[in-house]
């Protein structure tokens, strides 16, 4: 009996703007299946018929006996929809699939618009956004502790703990001004907050993480250095537990999270809310 042949799995995010929905939304679901063997690609602004029909034929094509073509597709216009789905290839349809009991469930008719959930739309829903981003760029990395005050939420943990990433998340998905703080030798050996910190205990957040974790980051950015060896890693993990603990400092744990769980774990811990 001859070996099952192995069926790769061609994967496509189709919409008619960003593409960023229809790939969250794929992504998320694949995720319950092994992708060792998917292959992605985003097809943004496939907006006009021609573009569609192009596309139907770049699918065809990728389509073999050992390469299975999925589609996930947030295209807001129904006839682009009706002629995506004309194609030999299995497509997921967000739109037509969760819009009619959608509409059912809540008594109104759909208006659909390209660009709603990743176009500017109401305009001062992006200059919120785009306030909290300049305002955790200007503040990253223990920069102008004076403009604390304005700040939502403060992280503080070792260098490479994740706190710069998870702040800017924090201000793009959510509007959130969120500033962080650096915690080097000089504060661990002390064993006390620096001073710019404790006027703003109550916005103060703590990030852990476990030293293998830390000295695997570390090693990526400066291999080889007293700055990513483990004995610097679990000296300074060490260090920052017990100055946490010692001042009472809430602590999300890093390592096995996501930016996108740090982000929401903290704005749960928090009490904070989406501003747009």
């Amino acid at each position: 009996m001859e070996d099952e042949q192995q069926i790769s799995l061609e994967v496509f995010f189709v919409s008619d703007r960003t593409a960023i929905t229809a790939e969250a939304l794929g992504r998320s679901l694949l995720t319950q299946f092994n992708q060792d063997d998917c292959h992605f690609t985003m097809l943004p602004y496939i907006d006009t018929e021609e573009k569609i029909a192009a596309l139907i034929r770049q699918l065809e094509a990728a389509k073999n006996d050992t390469h299975q073509v999925i589609v996930f597709s947030t295209l807001a216009s129904k006839p682009l929809r009706h002629q995506l789905r004309k194609g030999s290839f299995f497509v997921m349809d967000f739109f037509s699939t969760c819009l009619p009991p959608l509409q059912a469930a809540i008594h109104r008719h759909t208006s659909p618009r390209i660009g709603q959930t990743h176009g500017m739309g109401d305009h001062s829903h992006y200059l919120a956004r785009m306030d909290a981003v300049n305002f955790t760029l200007n503040v990253d990395d223990g920069l102008r502790p004076k403009d604390y005050e304005e700040a939502d939420i403060i992280l503080a943990g070792v260098s490479r703990s994740g706190k710069t990433p998870t702040c800017l998340y924090l201000a793009m998905q959510f509007g959130i001004r969120a500033a962080n703080y650096p915690l080097v030798d000089e504060d661990l050996d002390k064993g006390r907050l620096p001073a710019v910190l404790m006027p703003w205990k109550r916005k103060l957040y703590g990030l852990a993480i476990d030293p293998v974790s830390l000295q695997k980051i570390r090693h990526s950015r400066m291999p080889d250095s007293r700055y990513s060896s483990i004995e610097q890693c679990r000296k300074e993990v060490r260090q920052v537990e017990s100055l946490f603990k010692q001042q009472r400092i809430p602590v999300v744990e890093s390592s096995s999270m996501s930016v996108e769980e740090l982000a929401t774990t903290l704005m749960q811990k928090a009490g904070l809310q989406r501003q747009f």
